[in-house]
């Protein structure tokens, strides 16, 4: 008889993800390339070009590079890019994990340039959805070729590849010039979504000062964690754009540091503001507790007035209310409408004195 072939073992933790990995179908690297193109004296080539064919066009004619952008590409993908662009392992591994720190590391005469995204998302006021969404773009820069590896929606590098297209002599400056253009895009987009933070921030601060509004701390607390976020994605990026600027001793041409001097004091000017955005909502949040608790007691004292109002019929009727037959008054016909007006008189002096003192 013949044997039947054990089936593949489909337990908890790594066991299932194994026997799904076993029947996955590799999609080809093709698939993950947005866009694939040799670039000579600032001037894109005519035709179409896989990644190993630009690489080999390149190296044929002695000058010019390859820029290839993708997108989401799985480690497979990433293997088979590296393998004919020669990089290191630990890049690939780098390249294909999301939530990377900006960083920048060098492997011979390749660069390795981390960088995060940001996008601002419409949003009511007092929403406590996401504010700000995060990506991620690698970007291997060497002597022949540019990879820049997207991870999320928002970065806008095929906009970028058309404008630099439209200026063939900054594209003449290499994959350095790339590299550039693509920082700056993003310090550009740290820009603008400081600008959409900070007006939330101010229309928050409008109604928290504004008198008798109700104010949502959670809303606040929830814009003061994305800044959070934000500040995370954008800080840590000044270091290697200090290096890239300011270190000769980097792959990167003379006359492309001079711009990348530009793109790092830009980047510094959003940071602080970052900074500045953090500092403001911790004092908002303060401010806002301080005034939900003025409004706690100005409620609690408008609750003991009445109150107190409410004691003094209470306490005479409970008084009244006893089962004694000798009690003051309690046979005069006068003695119903004296204690009512009793009652009337000293609440009413009690109401007038509360509202005397703003309690009412």
């Amino acid at each position: 008889m013949p044997t039947i072939p054990p089936l593949p073992f489909r337990g908890r933790g790594t066991g299932s993800s194994a026997a799904t990995a076993v029947h996955r179908v590799p999609v080809p690297t093709a698939r993950a390339i947005v866009d694939c193109a040799v670039y000579v004296n600032g001037e894109r080539l005519p035709g179409r070009f896989t990644h190993e064919s630009a690489l080999a066009e390149v190296r044929s004619r002695g000058t010019g590079f390859v820029w290839i952008g993708l997108h989401d590409p799985d480690e497979t993908q990433m293997r088979d890019v590296a393998a004919v662009y020669g990089l290191h392992q630990l890049a690939v591994e780098i390249a294909t994990e999301q939530h990377q720190r900006p960083k920048l590391e060098r492997y011979d005469d390749t660069l390795l340039l981390v960088l995060r995204t940001v996008k601002y998302v419409e949003h009511d006021l007092h929403s406590v959805s996401e504010i700000v969404e995060t990506g991620q773009i690698v970007v291997f820069t060497a002597k022949e070729f540019v990879l820049a590896v997207r991870r999320g929606e928002h970065s806008g590098l095929v906009e970028l590849r058309h404008t630099l297209e439209q200026n063939p002599a900054q594209l003449a400056l290499g994959p350095g010039a790339v590299l550039h253009a693509i920082a700056d895009k993003i310090v550009d987009a740290y820009t603008e979504v400081a600008q959409s933070i900070e007006e939330d921030i101010d229309e928050m601060e409008e109604e928290v000062f504004t008198p008798r509004s109700r104010v949502g701390i959670e809303s606040i607390y929830q814009l003061k964690r994305e800044v959070v976020e934000l500040r995370r994605a954008v800080n840590p990026l000044a270091a290697p754009l200090q290096l890239l600027s300011r270190n000769a001793d980097l792959p990167v041409p003379k006359e492309v540091r001079r711009y990348l001097r530009d793109v790092a004091d830009n980047h510094t000017s959003v940071a602080e503001r970052i900074n500045d955005f953090d500092d403001a909502l911790s004092a908002l949040i303060s401010a806002a507790l301080a005034k939900v608790g003025v409004q706690q007691n100005t409620d609690m004292r408008k609750i003991s007035a009445w109150v107190a109002i409410a004691a003094v019929p209470t306490m005479i009727a409970g008084i009244y209310g006893m089962n004694f037959d000798h009690m003051w008054e309690l046979h005069q016909t006068w003695g119903y409408p004296a204690v009512l007006a009793v009652i009337v008189a000293v609440c009413t002096l009690l109401y007038v004195n509360f509202h005397r003192n703003n309690w009412l």
